[in-house]
């Protein structure tokens, strides 16, 4: 589901985003592998979003059937939803022993070595995941990556709507305006400001995204300072039009979920402003007593297929759907609450405008959504009632091997500052500016 409205040139910077990661898309755990036992029961379960269960079912079977394919790869997802990495990486390394070609597995495991910067564990994974694009750029990385100097910045946004925009420099140069938006993964930049921070690629690639070819590079960036933190030695990427323009010029670039989960980030949509801190006890202590003092609920945070990041909540419509898993997007672009997936509007009764389709995109494909007003969504004590959203019938329920009522999109956190704290996955969201 689109956050904006309208395919327009900001789409094109998205989809060169995250053209490396198109395929976080695409169904997950297809025909793949055939399972050695029955699985359904404990699919059952990870598919409702209950993982925790789900695990436990998937270790049941393996101790009964250690060669099921299927089983160990669900189970190593499981941990890996929780970035609980050596948890993941002990069954989905069974898995790779079951199935060394399997394409999931190997694109899980890849997933977890990159979450720990163990970019050259990766590449042979990512390789074999049909993912050349990540191979190639993790296996040229040296040297430390994310390097985190300083502790921590408060970055004010210097624009909220359509889109939230923050300053950061390149390589020492100006201020530069940037996106921070969850829903794309790495930190990409402008063609034009790439060439202008003196950045060479290591790789190149095309794609064609409907609006003509982008031709998208791949590099490593010496230095990233936002406000008193800098972070250096990270992977980049920028993108062009066939002819060598620009493919967006509203803002610089954008700031994907990988520079976020390096570090504990609040979106103080409140405070209008980005704090970002260095990820060590000491501040995750803090931020968790704030949080408290605040009255913050602290709600699970899942990472799915490298940058998507999920929690739990609700939708009312007439009937109500009680606490499901929903997507939380920060940042991007555009005027609605949530974007609801799949037939979810028609079973929770959800009034809907078909009357007025509106012609929009996402994952830089054309699709029709249709104006719709849930009676409630609720992210812990976060609440909005009545409110504009789209809803898409032909979105898929379950994108990432798990059903998704909704993602929950920008307009709905501007009464909140949100921390996220990706050591120990919790979300915790309060009202108001952050203290």
């Amino acid at each position: 589901m689109a956050d904006d409205g309208g395919r327009d040139r900001r789409s094109v910077l998205r989809g060169a985003a995250v053209l490396a990661g198109a395929a976080a898309a695409a169904p997950l755990l297809g025909k793949a592998a055939t399972a050695s036992a029955d699985t359904s029961d404990a699919d059952a379960l990870f598919k409702a979003g209950k993982f925790e269960r789900a695990g436990r079912a998937y270790e049941e079977i393996l101790r009964t059937d250690p060669t099921n394919l299927r089983a160990a790869r669900q189970r190593g997802y499981v941990g890996l939803l929780s970035n609980r990495f050596p948890e993941a990486e002990k069954y989905l390394k069974m898995a790779l022993a079951l199935a060394p070609g399997d394409k999931d597995t190997n694109f899980f495991l890849a997933d977890c070595y990159m979450r720990q910067d163990k970019f050259a564990l990766s590449a042979p994974c990512w390789q074999a995941a049909g993912r050349a694009s990540y191979a190639k750029w993790f296996a040229a990385i040296s040297g430390e990556a994310y390097q985190i100097h300083g502790d921590t910045a408060r970055v004010e946004f210097t624009q909220m709507d359509p889109f939230p925009l923050v300053e950061a420099s390149l390589n020492g140069g100006p201020a530069r305006r940037f996106l921070p938006y969850t829903g794309a993964p790495n930190l990409n930049l402008r063609g034009s400001v790439a060439k202008e921070s003196g950045l060479s690629p290591l790789f190149s690639e095309e794609a064609d995204f409907g609006q003509g070819i982008v031709r998208a590079h791949y590099g490593i960036l010496d230095s990233f300072k936002l406000g008193d933190l800098e972070l250096r030695n990270l992977p980049v990427s920028w993108s062009e039009t066939e002819s060598g323009e620009d493919v967006d010029t509203d803002s610089d670039g954008l700031i994907g979920t990988w520079v976020f989960y390096h570090l504990l980030t609040t979106f103080d949509y409140a405070g209008r402003s980005l704090i970002l801190r260095r990820p060590t006890p000491e501040a995750a202590g803090k931020a968790r007593a704030a949080a408290k003092r605040a009255g913050a609920e602290r709600l699970p945070l899942w990472l799915a297929r490298e940058h998507q990041l999920h929690s739990l909540g609700s939708i009312a419509g007439t009937a109500n759907s009680g606490p499901r898993v929903v997507g939380v997007n920060f940042g991007g672009i555009g005027e609605i609450v949530a974007g609801i997936h799949g037939d979810t509007a028609k079973q929770l009764q959800i009034r809907t405008d078909y009357d007025r389709p509106v012609e929009t995109a996402a994952h830089n494909h054309p699709i029709v959504a249709y104006p719709c007003y849930p009676k409630e969504l609720r992210l812990g004590d976060a609440v909005a009632k009545d409110v504009y959203c789209f809803t898409n019938p032909q979105a898929a329920l379950a994108p990432f091997g798990f059903d998704l009522l909704a993602h929950f999109a920008h307009c709905f956190w501007k009464p909140y500052n949100i921390t996220l704290d990706f050591t120990d996955m919790n979300l915790y969201i309060a009202r108001g500016k952050a203290a």
